[in-house]
C-alpha cells in the first residue's frame, strides 16, 4: 500500500514535522528499515541509530525531530507504529462465522452470536460460548464450561470441565487449563491421590501463552485475576490465587495454594512454594527461589530469595571470596600457621 505521510499522522494523531505528502510503502522497525520505508524509536537513546538509518520517516515521542527525516510525533510511537503496520500490511483473515462441520458440539451446549468454530474443535455438553469467540482447530472445551464475550482459543488449548473464561480472554496453543491438581496423600506404603472436585476460575481481559497449564483447585477455584498476562510454558498450581493485572513470565512456576496480590511481576525461571503469599506490586527476579511471603512492593532476588539490597550485597560478598581467601592464607602463613585448604 502506498500513502503519505500526512495520512498516517492522521490514523494515529500524531503531529507532521517535515514532508507532510512523502510517501511510503512499508513499515519496518529501525534495524530492518531500508530507504523509503518508515520506522519508530521510542526515546531519545536511540537518536543517534535513526541518523544512521536510511529510512526515510520515523514515528517519534513529541519534541524529538531529525532535519535529515521526516517524522510523525506522537505519546506512544510504539502504539502508534503497531497500528501503521497493521495498516500498511493488511490485518489477518477474520475467521469465517458459524460451526465448521468438522466440529463436535454438543446438543445442549448453547453457543453465541458471530462464533467461529473450526474444524475438529469438541465442545462438551453443557457448555456455553459467548459471542464473537474463535475457537481454532483442535480446542477441547469440557461439560459445563463458561466462556465470556470476544475469547480466542488457539489450536489444540484444552478446557477442563467447569472451567471458567471471562470476556477476551486470549489463550495460546497448546495450554491446558483445569487438569487435576498434584495431590497425594501417603497412605500404606503408597501415595494415594487427593480427589482434586474444584475449577479454574480466569477473569476478563487475561492473555495465557503457549504450552502453560494451569491446575483446577481441590475443592475450590484457582483464580486468575482480571488483566494478568502469562507468558509460554508457566505452570500455576491448584488453589493458587493470582492477583489483577500480574506478569508471570517464562518458565516460572507456582506450587499449590500460593497467592498473589495486583501488580505483581514474577520473572522467568523463578519457582515459589506452596502457601506463599505475595504483595501489591512486587518483583520477583528471575531465577529467584520464593519460601516464604514476600511483602508489597517488595524487590526480591536469588534463591533463596531475599530483598534485592541484601542479595546484591551477598553477590558482591562471593565475588570477592577468591581474593579474601588469599589474604587468609598469607595472613596464616605470617602467623606460622598450617594452611590445611588443599
Amino acid at each position: 500500500m502506498r500513502i503519505n505521510i500526512r495520512q498516517l499522522a492522521e490514523l494515529v494523531e500524531g503531529k507532521v514535522v517535515g514532508d507532510a505528502e512523502l510517501i511510503v510503502e512499508t513499515a519496518r522497525p529501525l534495524a530492518e528499515a531500508k530507504p523509503g520505508d518508515i520506522t519508530f524509536i521510542e526515546n531519545e537513546k536511540h537518536l543517534a541509530q535513526l541518523h544512521a538509518c536510511p529510512a526515510a520517516a520515523a514515528v517519534v515521542p513529541h519534541a524529538l525531530s531529525d532535519p535529515r527525516k521526516t517524522m510523525i510525533q506522537t505519546s506512544d510511537p510504539l502504539a502508534a507504529f503497531a497500528t501503521i503496520v497493521r495498516h500498511l500490511h493488511g490485518r489477518p483473515e477474520q475467521l469465517p462465522h458459524g460451526i465448521d462441520p468438522r466440529a463436535v458440539v454438543h446438543p445442549n451446549a448453547q453457543i453465541g452470536a458471530e462464533v467461529s468454530i473450526l474444524p475438529f474443535a469438541s465442545i462438551g455438553e453443557g457448555a456455553v460460548v459467548g459471542p464473537r469467540c474463535r475457537i481454532h482447530c483442535g480446542v477441547a472445551i469440557g461439560r459445563d464450561c463458561k466462556l465470556g464475550a470476544d475469547v480466542v482459543l488457539y489450536p489444540n488449548v484444552v478446557l477442563y470441565d467447569g472451567t471458567i473464561l471471562g470476556d477476551r480472554t486470549v489463550i495460546h496453543a497448546n495450554s491446558v487449563i483445569g487438569a487435576d491438581g498434584f495431590g497425594y496423600r501417603f497412605q500404606s506404603g503408597r501415595h494415594v491421590k487427593v480427589p482434586q472436585l474444584g475449577h479454574v476460575e480466569i477473569g476478563n481481559d487475561v492473555e495465557i501463552g503457549a504450552c502453560t497449564t494451569i491446575d483446577r483447585g481441590t475443592f475450590q477455584a484457582t483464580v486468575i485475576g482480571e488483566g494478568t498476562k502469562i507468558d509460554n510454558l508457566v505452570q500455576i498450581g491448584h488453589n493458587c490465587r493470582i492477583g489483577k493485572h500480574n506478569i508471570l513470565v517464562s518458565q516460572m512456576g507456582m506450587a499449590g495454594s500460593s497467592s498473589t496480590d495486583e501488580y505483581v511481576v514474577i520473572a522467568g525461571q523463578v519457582g515459589i512454594t506452596d502457601h506463599v503469599h505475595i504483595g501489591k506490586g512486587a518483583l520477583i527476579g528471575a531465577k529467584a527461589g520464593v519460601t516464604k511471603d514476600v511483602p508489597a512492593g517488595q524487590r526480591t532476588l536469588g534463591a533463596p530469595a531475599t530483598p534485592e539490597r541484601e542479595q546484591k550485597r551477598i553477590l558482591m560478598s562471593l565475588e570477592k571470596l577468591p581474593e579474601m581467601r588469599k589474604e587468609i592464607r598469607t595472613i596464616k602463613k605470617h602467623l606460622g600457621m598450617a594452611d590445611e585448604a588443599a
